[in-house]
């Protein structure tokens, strides 16, 4: 199977190409080094001739609402258009777990980027999973000047990146389904706890300080019949991709 994968050299991204690449796939980049643009669709058109499902974890890594929403309708909207032409039979589309009922910035992107994908001509199946690992380790990173990193205290259920990117492509194997069951890590656990873990295992010497979120208190943990898959908070932090993000912090 040809896969195209747009945002393929990000924190997801590079999990579902070698993922993919792991069982046989012939795994394509949508990448503006490619010559390829989501956002414009400049190159697209060329770039997908041949393929088969598309999986899209592109990330605007903008907070502010309208940005991120131009940026996703755009992109997946072209993704949809483009990959129509090239006779495209799936796009997978990866968000997050608890945007619903979001209103406001970066979450309420997402899910005007879940409308998009549906409404194209290609049969779409949209992913939401849980926070990752990684997700503490950022958010350590965006506060890395201060002595004290503030945090909200809200409770996530956690899931390792890269078995996320294991997921997408085995969902990419499959018929669409408009929507996936959601997908979790195996605990519970609040963010502060997580990010002092990490602060602690690579000895950081940074403050975590937590602040009232009441609204996203538990907003951002799975739903009920979700797909609970490992490894464990705790066991990742002794892997390789923890490692990684610490030495860089």
């Amino acid at each position: 199977m040809r896969i195209a994968v747009a945002g393929g050299t990000g924190l997801v991204g590079h999990h579902v190409v070698q993922a993919g690449r792991d069982v046989g796939h012939d795994l394509i980049l949508l990448t503006r080094s490619s010559g390829v643009d989501v956002f414009s669709g400049e190159g697209l058109g060329g770039a997908l001739a041949g393929v088969d499902v598309i999986i899209d974890v592109t990330n605007a890594d903008i907070n502010e609402q309208a940005a991120a929403t131009e940026f996703f309708t755009a992109s997946t909207s072209n993704l949809g258009r483009f990959g129509a032409a090239a006779g495209v039979k799936h796009l997978v589309v990866l968000s997050i777990v608890g945007i619903d009922g979001a209103h406001t910035g970066y979450y309420a992107a997402k899910l005007v980027q879940e409308q998009a994908a549906l409404a194209t001509s290609v049969p779409a199946t949209i992913v939401r999973t849980t926070q990752f690992h990684e997700f503490p380790a950022q958010m350590i990173s965006r506060g890395r000047d201060n002595a004290v990193v503030e945090l909200p205290d809200v409770w996530v259920q956690t899931v390792a990146a890269c078995t996320v990117g294991r997921i997408l492509v085995e969902v990419a194997e499959g018929p669409p389904k408009r929507r996936e069951r959601d997908i979790g890590g195996p605990e519970e656990a609040k963010l502060v706890v997580l990010a002092r873990r990490f602060v602690e295992q690579f000895r950081l010497g940074i403050e975590i300080a937590p602040v009232e979120a009441r609204l996203l208190t538990r907003a951002l943990l799975p739903s009920d019949g979700a797909r609970i898959e490992g490894p464990t908070f705790e066991e990742w932090l002794s892997g390789r991709d923890a490692a990684a993000l610490g030495g860089a912090l």
